[in-house]
């Protein structure tokens, strides 16, 4: 047994040496995306570890702020059929994995919106919050987090709202009266303001939250 302390404690000294000079990790690099709404009728932006910030615009412009390297970097684009796409890049190698994440201001993407031009929005990330201020949607918003929150204020939609949390909360106000929507809910190891099942409403408000709680009000 005597015999393996040496090579042991060796080896943990040599990770140890190594893994202080692979935490030293390449810098970020703020940038920006920008897009007219003419181009665009959809959003989806699908990221992992990324907090994502939805605002209005205030240049009837779409603006994306995110920081990259070439080691975490991300794929944006606008499709034939008018979808604007924002999907994470990983050039990772598992030297990399070592030394842990990225500082919390270079995990956060910033989208800017013209209010009530866009159709739909899709935001989907993991391990970090989705928060959205004032902004109306003419079509349907789609939002979930595994492993982080979800909030908005005055979310107005024209035909529907999806909503999923998993160790996370969801929280927010819905524009509009409670009567104009058909409401579908289900809560796993949490709380709800809402009820199950409402069939009657022209939009539909569909809620899934597993292990959080749900406290959505509603202004007309």
């Amino acid at each position: 047994m005597k015999r393996l302390i040496l090579p042991v404690s060796c080896l943990a000294l040599s990770l140890f040496a190594l893994a202080g000079c692979w935490g030293d990790s390449e810098p970020f690099e703020q940038k920006e995306y920008t897009a007219a709404p003419a181009q665009v009728e959809e959003i989806s932006i699908d990221v992992r570890d990324r907090k994502i910030q939805v605002s209005a615009s205030g240049d009837e412009l779409i603006h994306i702020v995110y920081s990259e390297n070439s080691k975490e970097a991300y794929d944006i684009s606008v499709s034939d059929e008018a979808v604007l796409t924002m999907s994470g890049v990983s050039n990772k190698e598992w030297t990399d994995l070592i030394g842990g994440k990225a500082a919390a201001r270079d995990r956060v993407i910033s989208l800017q919106v013209p209010d009530g031009l866009l159709d739909r929005l899709a935001l989907s990330t993991t391990n970090a919050d989705i928060t959205l201020s004032p902004l109306a949607v003419t079509g349907s918003a789609t939002l979930s987090s595994n492993g982080g929150d979800i909030s908005f204020d005055a979310l107005d939609v024209g035909s529907s709202l999806s909503l999923s949390v998993k160790n996370g909360n969801i929280s927010g106000t819905v524009a509009g009266r409670y009567e104009d929507f058909s409401i579908h809910t289900r809560i796993k190891k949490g709380e709800s303001s809402l009820p199950g099942d409402k069939k009657e409403g022209e939009k539909s408000l569909q809620v899934s939250a597993n292990n959080g709680d749900v406290e959505i009000q509603f202004a007309p």
